[in-house]
């Protein structure tokens, strides 16, 4: 057992060096471990006791540091494959920083400069954010002009629902439109956009939100009853919905959530509800070749 008086003022973190007398042959004499030191309590008191053993294994070591307070670090040494870990007390290995670093080091330049100079990291800092600016925040890829939104007799039990992009929709604006119609089939066909039900919604801002269950239990609920496929030719696309219960509600949700994302994704010239006949829509077009495809929901 070697016992180690660790001086508090030391400016740098300690090396220490141990040497194995009872090694095999074939493993280096002497190894050396460095660890950074954590104080607990106070620290003109601080021991730290350090052991070692053989290892169940040929050609490892383990050494294991207490310190006086409870904490305890365990590190084994693989002379075979050069490694090192850690566990216990809030080290963290070395190896797994290294890897962080290798993958950035400017951040890790940036990192090791914090504590000598605070201000010239925070400087580099920002002009790290400044050059990544871009990756960072995203403009906006949708369309400054507001979408248009038109009703053609639209029947809530059987009625198709178009769409007409300013161009033709990408796969990624294509799996957006998709996942919002989903959801939005989703919230409805649960009763969730139920007008009879609106007791927050309708209840006085200054005071004290209250909801009545039994209220709430009673009231006509609504549902959605079916939804077809998104069919897509070109810059148009079109929906067959089945609503059953006539409520307002549930094409609200729906316009305000196509409204955003017109203006921060993919631009949607107009939205109209009903109608069998939609402008240059092709009803005997069903070829992928000529920009037709059909997108479950």
């Amino acid at each position: 057992m070697l016992l180690l008086s660790l001086s508090p003022c030391a400016s740098a973190p300690p090396r220490l060096s141990f040497a194995f007398a009872d090694g095999p042959t074939s493993v280096s004499p002497c190894l050396t471990v460095r660890f950074p030191v954590r104080f607990r309590g106070d620290p003109r008191s601080m021991t730290h006791v350090a052991k070692a053993s053989g290892g169940s294994k040929s050609g490892a070591r383990n050494l294991q540091m207490e310190e006086g307070g409870g904490g305890e670090m365990i590190i084994d040494f693989d002379e075979e494959k050069g490694e090192e870990t850690s566990w216990g007390g809030g080290f963290g290995g070395r190896e797994e920083e290294e890897k962080k670093y290798d993958r950035d080091p400017e951040f890790a330049e940036i990192l090791g400069s914090c504590l000598d100079d605070p201000q010239k990291a925070r400087s580099k800092m920002e002009e790290r954010l400044r050059k990544k600016r871009n990756k960072i925040l995203h403009a906006k890829t949708g369309s400054a002009e507001p979408m248009k939104v038109k009703f053609n007799k639209f029947d809530f039990s059987n009625s198709y629902i178009w769409f007409e992009f300013y161009n033709s929709p990408l796969p990624k604006d294509i799996s957006l439109i998709s996942d919002t119609i989903r959801s939005w089939h989703i919230v409805g066909r649960l009763g969730g956009c139920n007008s009879m039900n609106m007791q927050l919604s309708q209840s006085p801002l200054d005071k004290r939100p209250k909801y009545d269950a039994i209220e709430g239990a009673n009231v006509t609920p609504t549902t959605f009853y079916n939804i077809g496929d998104l069919e897509i030719q070109d810059n148009l696309a079109r929906i067959w919905v089945d609503i059953g219960t006539s409520e307002p509600l549930l094409v609200d949700v729906l316009i305000n959530a196509l409204t955003q994302i017109s203006s921060d994704y993919v631009g949607i010239k107009q939205v109209v509800f009903g109608g069998s006949e939609f402008e240059s829509w092709k009803e005997n077009l069903t070829s992928e070749d000529m920009g037709y495809s059909v997108h479950k929901i």
